[in-house]
Formats: structure tokens, sequence, C-alpha cells
């Protein structure tokens, strides 16, 4: 039977202009028979899941239906946030509990009495300290009932991939099999590849295109970040602007991009080479780098002498599928040579 809340959630996709295929219509119904049992329980039914867990290839609508059950739930507090941000706010809370017993359940108390609801949207570990950080939050999460979304390219037990890792995240992946609703999205078409929504602009031609477009952002040299210095090419209040070894060729992290997207509307990023030429560090970086722009709503600038199919071209790293589907939502752009 459907349900208010997924009536509710149908309007809020269909007043987008956005129409679901039958897959998508199939799943949303079955999350919002979920949800709508979680949020208010039947004393005569057998309790539903803690969590939702919708995992499956990239551009298939995960986040846009989890989303809509997410605004469409009558929950007083709620919350959405990309696991990267999340990350780095559970270390900067943590430190605030530096010096007492336990400081992670301190922590897993204040996120519960925030939000009954919370949306963890993007989620996946490669590093196995933020994997065991998360692993060690579930269960005091789901302890103190709060409703937990998860959207994923990966299943459960594909999280945290490196077998050097992969044992000791291996609980926390079952926690994760044993108490959420587990569901696959079908595959299909990626429907971001197919959006008219841009979010930047991908120029394909000479550095000096890009310096061209830029000419008006005053020449900067550096820009502290946390405790490194960016050699940058120009900066205003709006705009920085930097090459692509700058961003990506020294051990930046999440936080340090979380700071640069959120103190700058506009990211100009210059030189990029094909990235099959890029070591898997430097792959990693622009993966999360990509991840949390596309989710602050940053506008990007990327540059290079290369089509955007040649640059992604071989890139073997397991996120990349995502990251491709993101920059293809860029507004393309190729100049062989500038008029003198």
């Amino acid at each position: 039977m459907t349900s208010e809340l997924h009536a509710q959630a149908v309007r809020q996709i269909e007043a987008r202009g956005l129409h679901l295929d039958d897959s998508q219509q199939r799943m949303l119904a079955r999350l919002a028979d979920w949800l709508q049992a979680r949020i208010r329980p039947s004393a005569w039914r057998r309790r539903p899941a803690a969590g939702a867990y919708l995992w499956g290839g990239v551009g298939r609508g995960k986040s846009l239906l989890l989303a809509a059950l997410f605004e469409a739930a009558a929950v007083a507090s709620k919350r959405r946030v990309h696991v990267h941000a999340w990350l780095q706010e559970v270390q900067q809370r943590m430190l605030a509990f530096a010096g007492h017993a336990d400081p992670l359940q301190r922590v897993a108390d204040e996120l519960a009495s925030e939000a009954r609801l919370l949306y963890l949207d993007e989620f996946h570990v490669h590093d196995i300290g933020d994997a065991i950080l998360l692993g060690r939050l579930l269960q005091p999460l789901i302890e103190r009932d709060c409703i937990l979304l998860f959207s994923s390219n990966y299943a459960p037990a594909q999280l945290c991939p490196n077998p050097l890792y992969h044992s000791r995240f291996k609980p926390f992946a079952d926690l994760l099999q044993r108490r959420c609703l587990v569901l696959q999205m079908d595959a299909g078409p990626d429907y971001r590849a197919r959006s008219s929504r841009h979010w930047g602009l991908y120029m394909e031609g000479p550095a000096a295109l890009l310096e061209a477009r830029l000419a008006h952002v005053p020449a900067t040299s550096q820009l502290l970040l946390q405790r490194r210095a960016l050699t940058l090419r120009g900066m205003d209040s709006r705009t920085v602007w930097l090459d692509f070894s700058a961003l990506y060729r020294q051990p930046l992290a999440s936080g340090d991009y979380l700071q640069l997207c959120q103190r700058f509307a506009h990211i100009a990023i210059g030189d990029l080479p094909p990235l099959k030429y890029c070591s898997l560090d430097e792959q990693q970086r622009l993966v999360n780098f990509i991840d949390i722009a596309y989710d602050s709503g940053c506008e990007l600038w990327l540059q290079s002498e290369s089509a955007l199919d040649v640059l992604c071209a071989g890139v073997s790293h397991g996120d990349f599928p995502r990251t491709r589907s993101r920059l293809a939502q860029l507004r393309q752009e190729q100049v062989e040579s500038l008029a003198c």
C-alpha cells in the first residue's frame, strides 16, 4: 500500500522535472515502507531494521531516492552529511573530549541527541583509521535509536577493500548487514551522465585558455591551508586558482579539501595530465576532492590539453567510475588555440 511518505517523496522528485524508472519506483516504495515503519513502529509488527543501506552503480539515483525520503520524513531532528565531512566532524568532536573516558561514546551521545534521522551520503572507506572510527560509531548510534540511511557504491562486505585491513573492518561490515535493510539498485543507465545539470566547466586546450578566463583574479602565490602552504596562481574572495600539482601531488587530506570548498565558491585547476600516469595516491586525492567539491555545491573549472575521455582513460582506481560520472556533468569546451 502506498504511504503518504512515499507520495510526498514522489512529488518532490517530480517537482524537479525527474521521473523514476520502474526499478527506481519499486526501490522507493520499499524504502518508504521501511522508513514509515521505522518512524512509527507498530506494537503488532516485528521491529524494522535500524537503518537502510542502499548500494549500486554510479548515477542510478541512490542519493535521489534517499534524499527525497529524507526530506519527506516527518522527523523533527534530521541531518544529511557527506561521509568525508562527517569524518572530519567526528574527529574534531573527539578532540573536544580529550582526557575524558571513552570520548567516542560521548560523541555518539551528541550525534544521537542532535539528529534522530542521520543520512550518510556516499558511504565508502579506504583508510583503515577512518574505517575503524566509522565502524565503532555504528553500534552506539544504533543503540541510541538513530535511524540511519546510507548510500554507497559498495555492498557492506566490499567496504575497506584493502586485503591488509579488511579483516579488521569485517565485524563492522557484518553489523551493517545484520542491523540494516541492505538493498542493491538494479544495474542500468548512468542518469547523471544524461543530466543537463552543469556544475562547472572542463576546458580542453592550452593553459593560456584558463589564464585568459581568470585574468581578473589577482595573482597570489600562497594560501595557508590548516598547516600546509598551497602554491597558487591567483585568488580573490570568491575564486581560488591553482595547478594540478599543487592540489594533488602533496599529501593533502579530505579536511584540507573541505576547508578549500567551504572558503571558495569557485575553484579553478589547471594543467591536468592524463590521470592514468598519476600515482594511486594522486588519483585517490582527486577522487576525494571531486566528491567533496560536488557535494559542497562549489563551481569547478578544470583545464587540460587532453580531451575529457583521454584524461580519464585507463584509470583503474575502484572509486573512479563515480568521479568520471561527475566529471561528465562539467560543461565541455574545446579550444585548439587562442587568437592573438
